[in-house]
C-alpha cells in the first residue's frame, strides 16, 4: 500500500527544492509570499519538506491514508510474515513442556480416568506440516487475510484432551516470545495475541 504513494511523495520533494533553488535569490514580492511563516520564505519551504520526509518515514501525510486502513495480516506482513511466526511458534511451543502439547499421558474418554484412548499427538513430518499449513491458515483468515481455513473447528479439534488453562498460558506465552524474536511491533502482537485469546473457550478446559 505504502509504496503506491511513493512517486506523489518523491515528486512533491523534487518540486519543494527545485523552488528552494528558485527561492535563493533575491525576488520581488509576490502573492506567493503569504506562504511564509518564519519570515524566510525558503526556510518555509526546508521545513515543509523535512516533513513531507518525517511523514513519509512514517507512512503517514495527506496522500498516505491507507495504512489506518490495512488489516493486521498486512501489517504482520502478509503471507511470509505469518509464515515465519508461525514456524517459530511451533518449534518453540512443542518444545516446551510446560503446554505437554504432544498430550502424553492423556487420555480421552472413559469414566473417572478408567478406560479411554490415548490423546497424544506425534510430531511427525505429516502431522508438523499439517499444523503449520492450518495455523498458518487459521492466523490468516482471524487477521482479515485471504486465505480460506481448511482444518476442523476449535470444539472438534481440541475435544477431550484435557487442555487446562495452565497449558493455554504456556503456548500464549511461547507465542510472545516467537514474536518478541520476531520482532514484531507492540500493536500488532497485542492484537494477534487477543485473537489467540479468544480461542481459550474452544480449547481450555477447567480443571
Amino acid at each position: 500500500m505504502e509504496t503506491m504513494h511513493r512517486p506523489r511523495a518523491s515528486a512533491f520533494a523534487l518540486s519543494l527544492v527545485l523552488l528552494a533553488g528558485c527561492a535563493s535569490g533575491d525576488k520581488p514580492a509576490n502573492k506567493d509570499d503569504s506562504f511564509s511563516t518564519s519570515g524566510s520564505r525558503e526556510a518555509d519551504q526546508r521545513a515543509e519538506q523535512r516533513i513531507s520526509k518525517d511523514q513519509q518515514l512514517r507512512g503517514e501525510g495527506e496522500n498516505d491514508k491507507s495504512k489506518v486502513k490495512q488489516t493486521l495480516y498486512v501489517r504482520l506482513g502478509s503471507e511470509a510474515g505469518v509464515e515465519r511466526i508461525v514456524a517459530d511458534f511451533v518449534d518453540r511451543v512443542i518444545a516446551d513442556p510446560r503446554t505437554n502439547w504432544e498430550r502424553k499421558g492423556v487420555k480421552r474418554g472413559g469414566v473417572l480416568g478408567v478406560g479411554g484412548s490415548s490423546a497424544e499427538w506425534k510430531p511427525t513430518p505429516e502431522n508438523l506440516e499439517s499444523l503449520r499449513k492450518h495455523l498458518a491458515q487459521f492466523i490468516a483468515v482471524a487477521t482479515g487475510g485471504p486465505t480460506e481455513y481448511e482444518g476442523k473447528g476449535m470444539d472438534a479439534v481440541h475435544h477431550g484432551m484435557k487442555i487446562t488453562n495452565a497449558e493455554f498460558d504456556a503456548a500464549i506465552g511461547a507465542l510472545k516470545a516467537s514474536l518478541d524474536t520476531l520482532k514484531v511491533p507492540v500493536d500488532e502482537q497485542k492484537e494477534l495475541l487477543a485473537v489467540f485469546e479468544s480461542t481459550r473457550p474452544q480449547i481450555a478446559e477447567k480443571r
